[in-house]
């Protein structure tokens, strides 16, 4: 991965993550091309990284002259915009590169067919803690990719946290829960932020408390790879105030719930992939 170069189109908050994680992982900003909407983002990014950085606004074939000559693509941009980016780099981009996709819902058989036959496509499922190198990313192969431009994808994604290889058939799915879930966990973060507010703590104090807690928790988990029902059990005394609160839960039918929003997520990326077909 250190030597080839790269192509990054759309280089929003989660494409910068990604830029940044690539720098750290020692690959040289001379190897790097960029692009962003606004003038100002091109001109911060080249600062910051020291990488070659286009705007669309300003270039139309801003796309076109980042991925000229680069041996990896990351698709970077929103759903809406990808067969249009695509039809702009076909006839500039490398015989042999590797495009690596982050758009949700669209396909690797979609982005295949208005790429050259020997361009090979790997999509991948990133989440926004990735900004921070605490994220977890879901990847999947298209029909022409090697073992060669899987370890491409996966050492490119260690960067900014963990990666899971998955069939592409499972990646919508995924991304109802790793894509979507720092959104679920910031909702219930909020809940639990209004409830101790209520119960008479200050703002400062409920978000220390809460945040702490959540951080903590997390931890708790990762650092002893415990069973998450188990160590929920090592909190829950026997008819104490913990027990209580879970019974609580337990009638709202969380499980139902959370089987819901999930379900509702996948139907949404599966019509973002109809769309986009």
């Amino acid at each position: 991965m250190q030597d080839n170069t790269v192509a990054i189109l759309g280089a929003g908050s989660m494409g910068t993550a990604i830029l940044a994680g690539m720098i750290k992982a020692h690959i040289k900003p001379e190897h790097v091309k960029v692009t962003a909407r606004r003038v100002e983002s091109a001109d911060a990014l080249a600062k910051k990284f020291g990488v070659t950085a286009y705007a669309t606004s300003y270039q139309p074939n801003a796309n076109s002259l980042a991925v000229a000559g680069a041996q990896v693509v990351l698709l970077s941009v929103k759903p809406a915009y990808i067969i249009e980016v695509l039809d702009q780099i076909k006839d500039v981009i490398a015989k042999d590169a590797l495009v690596i996709s982050v758009a949700a819902g669209v396909t690797t058989a979609t982005i295949e067919e208005h790429l050259p036959e020997s361009v090979a496509v790997i999509r991948a499922m990133p989440n926004t803690p990735a900004l921070i190198k605490l994220g977890v990313t879901g990847i999947s192969v298209g029909s022409r990719t090697t073992p060669e431009h899987l370890a491409i994808a996966t050492e490119l994604f260690t960067g900014v946290g963990k990666t899971l290889v998955i069939p592409e058939e499972q990646i919508d799915a995924l991304s109802t829960i790793s894509g979507s879930g720092p959104a679920y966990v910031f909702y219930f973060i909020e809940e639990f932020i209004r409830t101790a507010v209520a119960q008479g703590f200050s703002d400062d104090e409920a978000y220390l408390m809460v945040s702490q807690t959540f951080l903590g928790a997390s931890e708790l988990l990762v650092q002893t790879q415990g069973d998450p029902a188990e160590l929920r059990r090592q909190v829950t005394s026997p008819n104490g105030t913990t027990m209580k609160a879970v019974a609580i839960l337990e009638e709202g039918n969380l499980h139902d719930l959370f089987f819901k929003a999930t379900s509702a997520a996948l139907q949404r990326a599966r019509e973002i992939a109809q769309e986009h077909k």
